[in-house]
């Protein structure tokens, strides 16, 4: 079988992305253009099976893990959708810069008695946009595995498999909120109350799930981005005003900035951990060294040598936040997802399935929305990672003590 033309297709996700086309049959060792980061890209076939080999090299200044995808096409690029899932090496969350990094695809596992000459595999690399955490697709186990919560609404314990997605890594600041706000309300958007926030750099409070909603659209519009949110399932008329119960099929979920739902807030929160009480690995306690709440004695798990509102932010009047990213991070890269303020989410507020599920989007109706991880006013329960409260939020009413961060599709 002859060799076929090697074409670079450089297509931007956010950071860096190169596609090549690779024949599947007795293939010759094969170098690539540097393209974005990645050089020395060259792949091959091993003879007399059907594993195909690709090394590249990656610089890159993000501190950061990378997150490397394949994607594969058998019809000569017009697609990709083979569900190619059997890539090991240097591919998925995690990947550093350096030399000779190394993917091993295994063909016939993904793509069994099949012969092409017309097959592309799409190698990317992306580390998210400024600001934002990668969060890696994959499952995880949804729910309280302690016994902690008082009605029982963290069970029964389920795995979620969950799309890969970027998070802000910090609430939404009063600084951002004004940005985008400001530009919103000349440019067509009308909100019922606004939101307030201590200081710049702490986090906006006090805005309904509405308006959440709506500035989340604003800000995709600012940057050029297709919103997520319409008016209906046509998906035409972009939400801006009023309080519209936006429906899951009313969404373009693989398009600009959102509020994430239940389940991704949830596997963000955990960092990558599993079992774990708190979005940190090391302990399943807390103390006010590692989050902004209300300190009680009413927990085992709380043992804070300080009690009562968090010390160091205990002054003046409400609120009592801090300045985002005051606390160290959890194994995604994300701050505050105990503690501060609670974040809404896009979920009505309904009973978990006992089954499995990917990307679950909650219930299609209800009358309270989601909100998660604690705040300042809140005591130690509120910040598990698998806390959900008792009941959620009316999306009408706004708290001091309610903020929210959202997520944007990687490759945005």
């Amino acid at each position: 079988m002859p060799n076929q033309v090697i074409v670079v297709m450089k297509t931007y996700l956010r950071r860096r992305a190169v596609a090549l086309l690779a024949a599947l049959g007795l293939l010759a060792a094969t170098s690539l253009p540097a393209a974005e980061g990645i050089s020395n890209l060259r792949f091959s076939q091993r003879a007399g099976t059907n594993l195909v080999d690709i090394r590249y090299d990656l610089s890159t200044t993000a501190t950061n893990p990378l997150l490397v995808a394949v994607t594969v096409s058998t019809n000569g690029g017009n697609s990709y959708d083979l569900p190619a899932t059997h890539f090991t090496g240097d591919v998925g969350y995690g990947v550093t810069a350096g030399t000779n990094k190394w993917i091993v695809w295994e063909a016939l596992r993904d793509w069994p008695d099949r012969f092409s000459t017309n097959v592309f595999l799409h190698l990317t690399v992306f580390d998210g946009p400024p600001g934002m955490a990668l969060i890696p697709a994959g499952p995880f186990v949804m729910g309280d595995t302690f016994g902690d919560s008082y009605s029982g609404t963290e069970l029964p314990l389920h795995t979620n498999q969950i799309s890969a997605f970027c998070m802000d890594k910090w609430e939404i600041t009063k600084a951002l909120w004004d940005s985008v706000y400001t530009w919103a309300i000349t440019n067509g958007y009308s909100f019922e109350y606004g939101a307030q926030g201590k200081a710049a750099n702490h986090p906006a409070y006090s805005m309904t799930w509405y308006d959440a909603v709506k500035w989340c659209n604003a800000r995709s519009e600012q940057q050029g981005r297709t919103p997520a949110y319409y008016t209906s399932a046509a998906q035409t008329t972009v939400y801006r005003t009023g309080q519209v119960a936006v429906q899951n099929d009313w969404v373009k979920w693989s398009s600009g900035y959102r509020l994430p739902t239940e389940a991704e807030w949830e596997k963000a929160a955990r960092g990558g951990a599993s079992g774990q009480r708190f979005p940190w690995s090391g302990t399943n306690n807390i103390t006010h060294s590692m989050a902004n709440y209300y300190s009680s004695s009413s927990y085992a798990y709380d043992t804070s040598p300080t009690r009562g509102f968090h010390p160091t932010f205990a002054t003046g009047s409400y609120p009592y936040t801090s300045p985002v990213g005051y606390f160290a991070a959890n194994g995604y890269g994300l701050y505050d997802m105990a503690g501060n303020v609670w974040e809404w989410c896009w979920d009505w507020y309904g009973s978990y399935s006992s089954g499995s599920q990917t990307d679950p989007r909650g219930p299609a109706s209800g009358s309270d929305r989601v909100f998660r991880g604690g705040g300042w006013y809140p005591d130690a329960i509120g910040c598990r990672a698998a806390d959900r409260y008792d009941y959620g939020g009316d999306p009408t009413y706004w708290y001091y003590y309610w903020g929210f961060r959202s997520v944007l599709p990687p490759g945005q």
